[in-house]
């Protein structure tokens, strides 16, 4: 239910879709007061959220630093958090998305011998296409990059962040494996991945990936053109934000 739930309240939290409702209504309602109003709540709503300097100083507040590696730094496990490949539902051939720098940089730690076995966790966040197992996926494209089976863990159960957490514990307490655990996964999601791994008994050190601001100066076109991907970044934040806050309330995190 917490599941199914989750996914209806992502789509109220969009100011898109804030955009979108109001638009309807100052569409169709006929008190000209009323219809001023909304217009122009419209215009600060749309230039509010469409500024991308907004956003990049918000994003850069919330998303997890870089974490810079000590020369004998290693890890057992390094786990890597599911949810950057999509599936074509005919073939179930997967593509990996926008967040794909997990999987590059879990390979690279591996490869770099940073960690010793890699844990993926992650089946389908998608309600009604439970079939396609991203995990499983994963772990076949390691394999065809050369690392052993052995050194692999797929966890293809779990469909949002707590439950990657509880089937985490569970698997590091049946195979013995020690911690902290090197926790891989985008630096906007990390903030409360971490909370709720934390919350499950799980000890982890922060590896962020997939940034989506970088500190660089902004310019001016940069801090006033209005720019649709804005609204994506609010849309990453908010759900990380009230994400947070629900698993808080819930105390799953």
């Amino acid at each position: 239910m917490f599941f199914l739930l989750s996914k209806i309240l992502y789509f109220f939290i969009s100011p898109f879709n804030w955009i979108l409702l109001l638009f309807i209504w100052w569409l169709f309602t006929k008190n000209a007061a009323r219809k001023k109003k909304i217009g122009i709540s419209l215009l600060i709503l749309v230039l509010f959220f469409s500024n991308p300097y907004i956003i990049h100083e918000i994003t850069l507040g919330w998303q997890e630093k870089e974490k810079i590696m000590q020369t004998d730094e290693r890890y057992q496990t390094g786990i890597v958090l599911a949810g950057f490949v999509g599936f074509l539902y005919k073939t179930r051939q997967g593509y990996y998305g926008a967040a794909s720098d997990r999987f590059i940089q879990t390979m690279r730690l591996y490869k770099t011998g940073r960690i010793k076995k890699i844990l993926i966790t992650g089946g389908s966040g998608n309600p009604w296409r439970q079939e396609y197992k991203e995990a499983d996926f994963v772990k076949e494209q390691l394999i065809d990059m050369g690392v052993p089976a052995d050194d692999i863990i797929a966890e293809s159960e779990s469909r949002n962040t707590f439950e990657n957490a509880a089937h985490t514990k569970a698997v590091l307490d049946s195979l013995h494996l020690t911690e902290p655990c090197l926790l891989i996964t985008s630096a906007m999601h990390m903030k409360r991945s971490q909370q709720v791994f934390s919350k499950a008994g799980i000890k982890t050190i922060a590896y962020p990936c997939n940034f989506n601001a970088i500190p660089n100066p902004q310019t001016f076109m940069s801090t006033v053109v209005p720019t649709y991907k804005a609204f994506e970044g609010w849309d990453v934040f908010l759900k990380e934000a009230v994400g947070l806050v629900m698993y808080k309330l819930t105390g799953k995190a």
